[in-house]
């Protein structure tokens, strides 16, 4: 072999070497600073999903606990069992990774937690109403904090990503600071936020306390600081996609050495391929097609200084999510649009002759609320009145998964033209003997609007995507002189 091909072998064996050594290493790093949990407390299914491909949603979680690198944010009783989950937004990431809609709940909403099983003690948690979703995960776990949002939304979480304090203030540094904007100099004491008016770059312990502040934007309320957040996670991303970053392998490694350092996913997502497959899911999705939405609320009927869900805003939105709606443009075609099927015309019985059109107006239709929304079934009365069936009551009845219209005897081509009103499938028609003129019984599948599967979403539901650039509207009681 010549002296010339043996030196070029050997320097090409030592590359391959070391970047298979060097691979290896970051692999290993990467792999062992992932910490995990169960997905699931009990209530949720256990079936994997690929990473890759198909519809995702993944809870990010920011939590409030104190021990080891955030003990100087107060101590081990300031956040007991699990702690609480200081911020808690749902990803959701459309099957061709087109856009991606970002729901943020307010940690003072008061929603019905499931039961739930302390996969470290076994113990088991009772279910329990009218609770602050925060405290969702801190006597069972995340995974109850899942169980929680699948039931409140009517969706399957695929997974879950939680961050503490540190991978904050880590992640801002590693990206160079991140742009954030307010109306005035502003200074709280709680989280020690301290801003000019105008636009500042903020990184590290002040990147923290703009996403922690609860008192200086807005009113001092939560709905105030999640738009913040929003804002904040807005600039970030920008900054991110501007940089280039997603597609740098070695701001990529910087970036996911403190994340993973500092994250806790479940178990289907403790891998540096499926960390990465997410990441090239994100890297080329337009961002303007980054919707972050709050979920409406509004003072709760228990507590006026905690929220509720507003309705009928709030099933709106969870229907149109599980409909795969493009939040930003409604009525751009979903990947995945719901079937129906237009029902049929009566046909007449085979000795009797047609019979003579009726008389809509003094038809017998009744329409029982099983949809769970208060004050749903007025809207369907309002339709079917509004559609000639004037003799149109109404009662409240048992939740029900699937809406149904129930028909008397001689009542089928009624029962025929109040479905084909509300759009309600023809196989979702049954005879009962035992009613007197047509019953629509709503489900959980029929919250929002007159025409079953179309959705309808509240006005102005988007707070911003991505794309826009936000500046925070500051608390007069924290506005200070700079």
């Amino acid at each position: 072999m010549p002296v010339w091909l043996k030196v070029v072998t050997a320097l090409l064996s030592v590359a391959i070497v070391g970047g298979l050594a060097f691979a290896g290493f970051w692999f290993l790093r990467l792999q062992g600073n992932i910490s995990k949990a169960p997905l699931n407390a009990g209530g949720g299914s256990t079936e994997s999903v690929s990473d890759a491909t198909g519809r995702m949603q993944i809870l990010i979680l920011g939590s409030d606990t104190r021990d080891g690198k955030n003990s100087e944010y107060g101590t081990a009783d300031d956040s007991n069992g699990y702690g609480k989950s200081d911020v808690m937004m749902l990803m959701d990431i459309s099957e061709d990774n087109k856009r991606v809609s970002v729901i943020s709940f307010p940690r003072d909403l008061l929603v019905d937690i499931p039961e739930c099983k302390d996969p470290k003690t076994n113990k088991v948690y009772p279910a329990r109403s009218g609770v602050m979703i925060n405290e969702a995960m801190a006597e069972a776990g995340i995974g109850c904090a899942v169980d929680t949002v699948n039931k409140l939304t009517g969706l399957e979480v695929d997974h879950f990503m939680m961050a503490d304090f540190n991978a904050v203030k880590e992640l801002s540094n590693a990206v160079g600071g991140v742009e954030v904007c307010i109306s005035d100099a502003v200074y709280d004491p709680d989280s020690r936020l301290r801003l000019p008016a105008g636009t500042s770059a903020v990184q590290g312990e002040m990147a923290l306390a703009f996403l922690r502040t609860r008192h200086a934007f807005a009113d001092g309320g939560d709905l105030g600081r999640i738009k913040a957040q929003q804002g904040f996670l807005s600039s970030l991303t920008r900054k991110i996609k501007d940089d280039g970053t997603l597609a740098d392998p070695g701001k990529m490694l910087k970036i996911a050495d403190v994340v993973t350092q500092n994250l806790t996913v479940d178990e289907g997502l403790a891998s540096v391929p499926s960390l990465l497959t997410i990441g090239s899911r994100l890297k080329d999705i337009d961002v303007s097609k980054v919707a972050f939405v709050a979920v409406p609320t509004a003072p709760a009927v228990l507590d006026p200084n905690r929220l509720q869900i507003a309705e009928p805003a709030g099933s709106q939105l969870f229907s149109a999510m599980r409909q795969d709606v493009d939040l930003t443009d409604p009525t751009a075609p979903s990947p995945a649009p719901t079937e129906t099927s237009a029902p049929p015309s009566p046909a007449p019985t085979e000795t009797a002759p047609a019979l003579p059109p009726y008389d809509k107006a003094l038809q017998p239709v009744t329409v029982a609320n099983g949809s769970g929304v208060p004050g749903r079934a007025q809207e369907i009365v309002q339709a079917l009145v509004s559609g000639g069936f004037a003799q149109a009551g109404q009662f409240e009845a048992t939740a029900v998964a699937q809406s149904v219209v129930y028909y008397g005897l001689d009542f089928a081509d009624v029962a025929a033209d109040v479905a084909a009103m509300l759009g309600i499938p023809a196989e979702q028609m049954i005879p009962a003997p035992n009613i007197a003129g047509i019953q629509v019984y709503l489900g959980t599948d029929f919250t929002s609007g007159t025409t079953y599967g179309a959705a309808v979403l509240p006005e102005d539901i988007v707070n911003q995507t991505a794309k826009d650039a936000s500046c925070q509207q500051a608390n007069p009681m924290l506005i200070v002189e700079r």
